[in-house]
């Protein structure tokens, strides 16, 4: 049987979006909080990190630091007593955890998801809750992000049997992104496409048609913005365990190229530095990181710490790059692969060697709506990750 560390990835920031409303019910003991702009009040710690929650002490659907500038994007929601859902914009401080403003909120069955930023462009949804089946989707901009305020829309070509499922920004400090798009139908492909956030345009549409790509859970992607190629990591659909297949795909004319990778299993994560041509991704079954050469994909394996081929626990998860210092930087759930031990961070260079681990960080297990995820800003080798209470709060580290 296949290693179920990648199972959450199933509750990417799409498909919770029809479910949202039966996953607030079950976490029902979360209880409103007042909307007051002292109530959160969110400070540094006894080190230099930083939690941030949001102003209501929420489930937060998604958060992203503007990697240019000095503030980030989150979006709460919490279960009434009365079964509305009180659901939250904001902007918090990188430096300090502040909530800085609500951009909008929402008082019915409705929710906000953060997608991303890029170019210091904000991207959320507003998913509105028409009936039980029927999910109304909307996308707003940020435009700068520091402005805090919500002033541009965003209209993705895409009809309601698909949902924006990964946005992935270019990482040159452009507004450019691209986008995964699944399929709620059983008869409709998923798609990728690319997009420019601050025009509101958008490349063509591209189906994903190869079997190896669509099914099981979807593909985790990258975006190269200098061969315009959205990169899909995926396991190989087998009841075996199986080295990874990565799939290429040409923005602008749709060609697909895809390729057996290396290491075991499912691809947790993936990250590319476009500029020097090296993609990065990390493997669940044999808790492994790869390094490819885009040239002629060549590559090599190196494993994380802990690892273990008895256990999978000391695999690793949500995979981002660093464009200034030239950094991959990999989530660990479990330090060292104990399960006791916290999280960590562990920091590479472009050829594979570790250059420091960050440990003391939280993002174990747990519920979470969202899978773990590392935003960064490379100019003050600073980012944020789930926790350390998982679903509510976000956690600052330096590296």
């Amino acid at each position: 049987m296949k290693s179920l560390s990648h199972s959450s990835i199933v509750l990417t920031k799409r498909s919770i979006s029809t479910a949202l409303i039966a996953l607030l019910v079950c976490l029902a003991s979360l209880t409103r909080a007042a909307d007051q702009s002292g109530l959160q009040l969110n400070q540094k710690d006894d080190g230099d990190d930083v939690i941030v929650r949001g102003r209501l002490g929420g489930l937060i659907f998604g958060f992203e630091a503007d990697p240019h500038g000095t503030e980030g994007l989150l979006c709460e929601a919490v279960l009434n007593p009365d079964g509305t859902v009180s659901a939250r914009v904001e902007t918090f401080s990188q430096d300090t955890g502040r909530i800085i403003r609500v951009l909008t909120k929402s008082e019915s069955q409705d929710d906000f998801i953060a997608l991303g930023v890029a170019g210091s462009v904000g991207l959320v949804e507003h998913e509105q809750v028409v009936d039980l089946f029927h999910v109304r989707r909307t996308f707003a901009t940020i435009n700068p992000l520091a402005n805090n305020m919500i002033n541009g829309r965003w209209t993705p070509p895409i009809n309601r049997n698909l949902i924006v499922n990964q946005v992935k920004p270019a990482l040159d400090g452009s507004p450019n992104v691209a986008v995964y798009a699944l399929s709620v139908s059983t008869n409709v492909n998923p798609v990728v496409f690319s997009s420019n956030l601050a025009d509101n345009t958008f490349g063509p549409v591209i189906d994903i048609t190869d079997p190896d790509f669509t099914q099981e859970a979807p593909p985790v992607i990258a975006f190269d913005p200098i061969g315009n190629q959205a990169i899909l990591g995926h396991d190989k659909p087998s009841p075996f365990i199986l080295p990874p297949v990565i799939g290429f795909v040409d923005l602008a004319t749709g060609s697909f190229v895809k390729r057996n990778g290396l290491g075991l299993g499912v691809i947790n994560g993936i990250a590319v530095d476009s500029e020097d041509g090296v993609l990065c991704t990390d493997t669940s079954f044999d808790s492994a990181v790869q390094f490819y050469n885009l040239s002629d994909f060549t590559g090599i394996r190196v494993f994380l710490p802990g690892h273990d081929p008895q256990t999978t626990t000391a695999s690793g998860g949500d995979n981002e790059f660093d464009p200034i210092n030239k950094l991959f930087l990999v989530a660990q759930a479990f330090s060292d692969g104990q399960l006791n031990n916290g999280s960590s961070i562990h920091v590479f260079d472009l050829t594979g060697n570790l250059v420091e681990s960050i440990d003391g960080l939280n993002f174990q297990g747990g519920d979470n709506v969202f899978p773990v995820h590392i935003t960064l800003n490379p100019s003050t080798r600073t980012g944020f990750v789930n926790g350390p209470d998982l679903t509510t709060a976000i956690q600052s580290f330096n590296y």
